[in-house]
């Protein structure tokens, strides 16, 4: 009961927040700032993917662009050819979907172990990346949709509203779409774990073992986290695609895969709203670091990262949160001295 009050009131935090942001944000700031922040909310919805899949599944994606990316080029190439994006935002969610169910299922049912799970999947996106980049000429297209190559996909149609294709989202309406979007994927995750599903899954992540003992087919359950999570991930691509009107085979990058998981390190594995602070966080600082010539913004991402593994091995949010504990028990058991 304590908990579904928790997600409840997560719930109306989320909400009270998002219409904030949606209400706020572009009454203070301009369009081109709005844009910007756009991104961040767009990458929150990719760390969410991750938080998933890793810190309540157990299981680490070394290549978790692929989803990414998949959704970003289905979302392109889907909207170009379909004249429409309400189709096109449903083929981004499949196509990574169908793409997790298959490569799961090989992984998850061949018993393949964490490492070598992790060498593939960084594996698959390296190839992605490779193969997106080799697509230029006029001869790779898909229907309508030149591939590009390394020029990536230009002038990708923003999502219009559902049963008004004239009706296109300006940088204002996308935005506040992406921060319900995050809200919505952050509330239905908190509900998810919460429910019998979740708890199968978080079981599975603790003792594969003992869980396969008492009669649970880890494997299916493995393999629906796996898919759950490249879904949200092909949502943050289609939104990527939008946000640039634009997308090119960069979204495959190793560096994009290693950002995320750097997000979940950074703001605490095992959470859902750490790695959204982290996310906000190092964004944030590697726009930051970019206005600085002088200072080499990887090598600060990387010390950051070395110094919360190594001083902060819970993630900021957790480590916070347990300060937190402690300073509140210490002056509750201070008052009771006192009395």
């Amino acid at each position: 009961m304590t908990l579904e009050l928790n997600n409840w009131a997560a719930a109306l935090v989320a909400g009270a927040g998002a219409l904030l942001a949606i209400f706020l944000i572009p009454a203070i700031f301009n369009e081109y700032e709005v844009l910007q922040m756009m991104i961040y909310v767009i990458l929150a919805i990719l760390a969410l993917s991750l938080a998933f899949i890793w810190g309540i599944g157990g299981i680490l994606s070394f290549g978790h662009a692929v989803f990414f990316g998949l959704g970003a080029y289905s979302y392109a190439i889907a909207a170009i050819n379909f004249g429409e994006t309400t189709s096109a935002f449903l083929v981004a969610i499949i196509v990574p979907s169908l793409f997790a169910a298959v490569l799961g299922y090989f992984m998850f049912y061949g018993r393949i172990s964490d490492v070598y799970l992790g060498a593939i999947t960084l594996t698959v996106s390296l190839v992605f990346f490779k193969v997106a980049n080799s697509t230029s000429g006029p001869s790779y297209r898909i229907g309508k949709a030149p591939l590009g190559g390394f020029n990536g996909i230009p002038s990708v149609p923003r999502l219009t509203v559902p049963g008004f294709p004239e009706w296109e989202l300006g940088t204002i309406e996308l935005f506040s779409l992406s921060v319900v979007l995050l809200a919505l994927t952050y509330v239905g995750l908190r509900f998810l774990i919460s429910s019998d599903f979740g708890r199968i899954v978080l079981s599975v992540k603790e003792n594969e073992r003992r869980s396969e003992l008492l009669g649970y087919d880890v494997r299916r359950y493995k393999l629906l986290t796996f898919i759950i999570g490249a879904a949200i991930a092909g949502i943050a691509g289609c939104l990527y695609a939008n946000w640039g009107n634009y997308t090119d085979p960069s979204v495959f990058a190793l560096s994009q895969s290693v950002q995320v998981i750097i997000w979940v390190v950074v703001g605490g594995v095992g959470t859902l709203i750490g790695p959204i602070v982290g996310c906000f966080l190092l964004q944030w600082l590697t726009t930051w670091l970019t206005t600085i010539d002088t200072i080499n913004k990887d090598v600060i991402l990387g010390g950051i990262l070395t110094i919360v593994v190594l001083l902060l091995p819970q993630g900021l949010v957790p480590t916070i949160r347990n300060l937190a504990w402690t300073v509140a028990a210490r002056a509750t058991r201070h008052e009771e001295k006192a009395v």
